[in-house]
């Protein structure tokens, strides 16, 4: 039976409730955009599967919920997760100046080598828009993050922004990866090696006296 990936990583979708992170990615995995809001509650996923540069690699997206008390459950997802997409609703100031504060959330409690991308999205919305969008490409530049304008609605720059992201996961872990390319039947699963290099760590810190 055919292998149907043949490396397996996760991203995290960050951002205040009600800035379309469920839009997002309801457009990205299954082509569908679903106008009304409902709040996602601790955490939800969906997989996707995407050939880069002829490496067949499954995406597991962890949509996260953006409320206040469901965050110290989504901070423990953040170590096994490779990818970030820090999201922020352009016709929203306040979810604009809150990325400052899920980037730090990125810093202290993600792996180093992770990867994030900035997108602001909703960008159909253009007559309602509160953030300008080099304001945006200002923070993306401070944080050195690639930076995306998007809407669900209109499938603008969707697919653009997840496979950018997943690409760039793809180069940080080129040495996994080249090690990957010379071994037979196997899959290389990145959310378990950093789950282990997690461990190690760990075990050095352990006091030894």
């Amino acid at each position: 039976m055919a292998k149907q990936y043949d490396v397996l990583l996760r991203l995290l979708l960050l951002g205040d409730s009600g800035v379309g992170k469920t839009c997002l990615l309801c457009r990205f995995t299954d082509n569908e955009c679903h106008s009304s809001h409902i709040s996602t509650i601790g955490v939800d996923f969906k997989m996707k599967t995407l050939k880069i540069d002829g490496i067949k690699v499954r995406v597991q997206i962890w949509d996260t919920a953006g409320q206040e008390r469901y965050q110290t459950i989504t901070k423990q997802y953040y170590r096994r997760a490779q990818g970030f997409i820090l999201v922020y609703d352009i016709t929203s100031s306040r979810s604009f100046q809150h990325i400052v504060k899920w980037a730090s959330d990125v810093d202290e409690f993600a792996p180093d080598k992770v990867q994030r991308i900035l997108v602001g999205n909703k960008a159909d919305e253009e007559q309602k828009r509160k953030v300008p969008k080099e304001q945006g490409n200002k923070l993306a530049k401070t944080y050195g993050m690639e930076f995306f304008e998007t809407s669900a609605c209109t499938n603008c720059n969707i697919n653009e922004s997840f496979t950018r992201l997943t690409e760039l996961v793809l180069h940080a872990h080129k040495k996994e990866m080249d090690a990957f390319q010379g071994s037979i039947n196997k899959y290389l699963d990145l959310t378990y090696l950093e789950g282990e290099q997690d461990k190690q760590i760990n075990s050095q810190k352990a006091c030894a006296c």
